[in-house]
């Protein structure tokens, strides 16, 4: 059990390294963790009592309550193939609006890039029993350059200053509307009334080198 644990410690260990230290930690209460029992991995609820729900590397990634995020889950699948292939709760996400969804029964299978409404999605059906790994390779797999967009995360930091954990960065005009993707016409924005306005202005569509197609 202590090697477990030790090893357990040292993956969050080396995600904070690459990433940078919390931000706007927000505590998680422990119905929020029953609530997700289940349904996402033990290690994950783990480390929600243990670290809470924040943000990394100056606010370029975050750890998120599923439950704020329902409705932005359920504006962008319904109506696709993906409704019916899992059950998917969004558990982080980036400061410009990367998507990190778990499925209950695909574990982490599928991101989001809202700003350009395409996804990836990978047809995976991991055993119960190496969900807990699944999510501690999800965590070792993110780092500050998959989460930044054009290099502009510092910039638009220093002008805008840093995220709190309801916002994100957003264009505006959305570049789905023709936007420019400049650092002028960024904003700080609310996250989850953002992200529903993207899910409206285009269909989500697979990169071509998903496994699953619409």
């Amino acid at each position: 059990m202590l090697i477990k644990e030790a090893y357990v410690d040292e993956v969050f260990t080396l995600f904070i390294e690459e990433l940078g230290g919390p931000i706007d930690r927000q505590e998680v209460p422990v119905s929020s963790i029953e609530r997700y029992r289940g349904k996402l991995p033990d290690k994950l609820l783990e480390y929600w009592a243990e670290h809470g729900w924040s943000g990394y590397g100056n606010g370029i990634f975050w750890l998120v309550n599923p439950q704020e995020y329902e409705g932005v889950v359920a504006s962008w699948i319904e109506g696709t193939k993906l409704e019916q292939h899992d059950t998917y709760h969004l558990i982080a996400r980036g400061a410009f609006g990367g998507l990190y969804l778990w499925g209950e029964r695909t574990g982490y299978s599928l991101k989001i890039s809202s700003i350009v409404s395409r996804c990836v999605i990978h047809d995976f059906e991991p055993t119960p029993e190496i969900m807990d790994r699944r999510l501690q390779d999800f965590l070792l797999s993110i780092s500050v350059k998959s989460n930044d967009f054009g290099d502009l995360f510092k910039p638009a930091r220093k002008k805008l200053g840093t995220l709190r954990h309801d916002e994100m960065y957003g264009y505006v005009p959305a570049l789905m509307l023709g936007g420019p993707d400049t650092l002028d016409h960024l904003e700080k924005v609310k996250a989850v009334e953002h992200l529903i306005f993207l899910s409206q202005l285009a269909p989500l569509e697979p990169y071509s080198f998903s496994d699953i197609q619409f």
